[in-house]
């Protein structure tokens, strides 16, 4: 490992997965509030997750280190567990998920593919449970007696007393069909990492069954070792059939009920099922703008209408929503009066100008939530029918976990290098360590606030520099699409541009229409990803050059990646006279090619007499205007965002006759985390950037 002295950000920032080792993450608190677990490894470079338990009496002590577990073997991880964390965004390894019983008694959880169980307070110890084959998702149930966990696309439960796993669900004569895994659009787009659901008395569960025979086959292939067989993948191209997902309730004898759901369902949204009430299933048509909540009786499987919300644009699938509140209303969160608003049984209960993110926990006397006043901000609300109150600061992102009277809150902000964790009980407060490395560099952000008229908008400059230092080239580093805030009011949002800008450039990041904030902006993009959202660049761009002439606009570069890949290859294409070069990351580049669950969201269902909205927002369609230098890269094993992206964008740009480069990523999926690729990709987009802007690399 290189000194502090020799050591630099982009290779500190890929040996620590952006400063995300060493910090203390998944948090539960026991019902009583007595218990914290958390996850957390052992350095800031560490990438094995290990077990932590917080109590007042012995503050906090290492429950699981999974090297001893292993013996100091490497993890080895099935194909199912690989995409399923590809899915969740999950790039450490050991420990990476866990499920605690009610009484906070035992937990549950898999390592390299096995079933451990562990003693919460540490006197029982840690026992492997012996499988026939690698174990996916392992959850224990409430009452801590048994474990459901999935193998060879079958759901299997052990018995903790009898130590003999056996399936619960049919078999299947199709291979094609999976229980109990989430189908790759729930896990992608709708934020559901889960397939099955323990009922609070642990005697039954329901199950997602997955048939994913209707979905075309491509291919993930390594063009670098070409006698390597290529991986066959299921996508559910933009247009063509999905999976058919059903639900079912099983028995720990094997008897299985299909659930009623309607028959406009096309997505299952979310599962909830606690000690408040019956289960409750939340679904969505293909078009994404209905979804509708139904309770389920566990006797026969059939279903209760509870509510249906629609919209013109779409709906939301808010994470936590769909769910019993503790008098037996129904929680949701809906669009309502330019809001996204928290409702009981449709009656809105939220603030005026407050937009719901999240249902973080229900209590008894309050409704905690993950709000925003302002889109760059993420703040944490005790919501009732009579109070709203604000429990985190103002600035900054903030989240919660709690239990009977204790809270973790998590709280990150422009000052900090890291979250500030912080345990409160009605008798202590404690601090939760962190391990994680300091960042080399300190951001040095200048907001501009957004309105009616203008975007949000961050500039970063380099350290140190001053206007007499003369004007400097522009590198906008937007993402600029949904789900994404990037003028966000913490640190990690802006360490990469912070970088980029001390190589000699004035970063500029833009939050325009389609990005998180409130319902009429994220809708401006409905039908179109390529107007508004480069528009708004454009505008933001132009209005801090207003308020700092020091940026030189005969200069601009743009970079991105994913949607910030699409953005940046729009911009040097369509608007040649702003951008003058880009760096595209694993582009979309035709969004027929990108999957149903979200492109359809936004551009609709496409058919042969009517996909304007695809054309409207293709590259393909536009690539032969580029006049720009262009620098597209692309992870070849990427099951997200396929390589087809690039490599038919590179054949028409040929076709044309216009020159480009391709830098192709092997081995590397939609998240590059091999350290030497990622900390070599940024120092390589800086020096395609410096040549094709002419800047002196003196």
């Amino acid at each position: 490992m290189p000194s502090a002295q020799q050591d630099t950000f982009p290779r500190q920032n890929a040996r620590t997965l952006r400063f995300t080792l060493g910090r203390p993450r998944s948090f539960r608190v026991s019902p009583d509030g007595s218990t914290v677990i958390f996850v957390r490894s052992a350095s800031g470079t560490d990438r094995v997750g290990r077990l932590w338990r917080w109590t007042e009496e012995q503050g906090e002590v290492e429950l699981i280190d999974p090297s001893e577990l292993l013996s100091g073997s490497d993890e080895e991880l099935s194909a199912e567990e690989r995409a399923r964390r590809e899915r969740a965004r999950e790039t450490a390894g050991g420990i990476v998920a866990y499920t605690v019983d009610r009484a906070f008694s035992r937990v549950a959880y898999a390592v390299s593919g096995r079933l451990f169980v562990t003693s919460v307070d540490g006197t029982g110890g840690t026992t492997e449970i012996q499988t026939s084959a690698p174990v996916i998702d392992p959850r224990i149930d409430p009452t801590g007696q048994r474990i459901a966990f999935v193998s060879h696309g079958r759901l299997h439960v052990v018995e903790l007393e009898q130590g003999d796993p056996h399936p619960v669900s049919p078999p299947e004569d199709n291979t094609d069909v999976t229980w109990g895994l989430a189908d790759f659009i729930a896990a992608e787009e709708l934020d559901r990492s889960r397939g099955f659901w323990w009922s609070p008395t642990g005697r039954h569960l329901i199950t997602q069954r997955t048939d994913e025979s209707p979905v075309a086959t491509w291919y993930v292939s390594n063009p670098a070792a070409p006698q390597t067989p290529p991986t066959a993948q299921r996508y559910p191209a933009a247009g063509t059939p999905n999976a058919k997902v059903s639900l079912w309730l099983i028995d720990l004898e094997g008897e299985s009920t299909e659930i009623d759901l309607p028959p406009d369902t096309e997505y299952v949204a979310s599962v909830d099922w606690s000690d408040r009430g019956d289960p409750v299933v939340g679904v969505l048509d293909r078009a994404q703008q209905s979804i509708s909540w139904h309770a389920v009786d566990i006797d026969s499987g059939s279903t209760r209408y509870l509510r249906r919300v629609t919209d013109e644009s779409w709906v939301d699938v808010v994470p936590g929503a769909g769910c019993w509140d503790h008098s037996g209303r129904l929680l949701t969160v809906e669009v309502r009066d330019g809001d996204y608003a928290l409702c009981l049984d449709g009656q809105r209960i939220s603030p005026q100008s407050l937009q719901v993110r999240a249902i973080s926990a229900v209590m008894p006397s309050h409704v905690t939530v993950l709000a925003a006043e302002h889109p760059g901000d993420q703040q944490v609300w005790l919501l009732t029918e009579a109070s709203a109150d604000l429990v985190s600061p103002v600035e900054g992102w903030s989240g919660s976990v709690e239990g009977g009277q204790t809270r973790v809150s998590i709280s990150a902000d422009l000052d900090r290098a890291h979250p500030h964790v912080v345990i409160t009980t009605p008798t202590t407060v404690h601090d939760v360590t962190h391990v994680a490395d300091t960042p080399l560099i300190q951001p040095q952000v200048t907001l501009l606030p957004g309105d009616d008229e203008l975007p949000r908008v961050a500039l970063l400059l380099p350290t140190g520099w001053g206007p007499d230092q003369g004007a400097l080239p522009v590198l906008m580093d937007p993402y600029g699409g949904p789900h994404h805030t990037s003028v966000a009011h913490h640190q990690a949002a802006f360490r990469e541009s912070q970088w980029f800008a001390d190589q000699g450039f004035a970063v500029v990041v833009v939050d325009g229409r389609g990005t998180p904030g409130h319902p009429a902006g994220e809708r401006a993009v409905r039908g179109d990803f390529a107007g508004p959202v480069l528009e708004d660049q454009v505008t933001g761009l132009h209005a801090v050059a207003h308020a700092f002439p020091s940026l030189d606009l005969d200069r601009v570069a743009i970079r991105g990646w994913s949607f910030g890949g699409f953005l940046a290859a729009l911009a040097v294409i369509d608007r040649p006279d702003v951008f003058h070069a880009a760096v595209a990351g694993a582009p979309v580049t035709d969004w027929r090619l990108y999957d149903t669950g979200y492109t359809e969201r936004y551009l609709g269902v496409p058919t042969e007499r009517d996909d304007d909205a695809y054309r409207r927002s293709s590259l393909l369609e536009r690539a032969a205007g580029l006049t720009r230098p262009l620098q597209l890269i692309h992870g070849l094993a990427d099951d997200n965002v396929f390589v087809a992206h690039t490599l038919q964008l590179s054949r028409v740009l040929t076709e044309h006759g216009r020159p480009h480069e391709v830098v192709p990523l092997t081995g590397i999926t939609h998240m590059a985390t091999q350290e030497d690729v990622a900390e070599n990709l940024l120092t390589l987009q800086v020096d395609f950037l410096r040549r094709a802007l002419a800047i002196d690399q003196g």
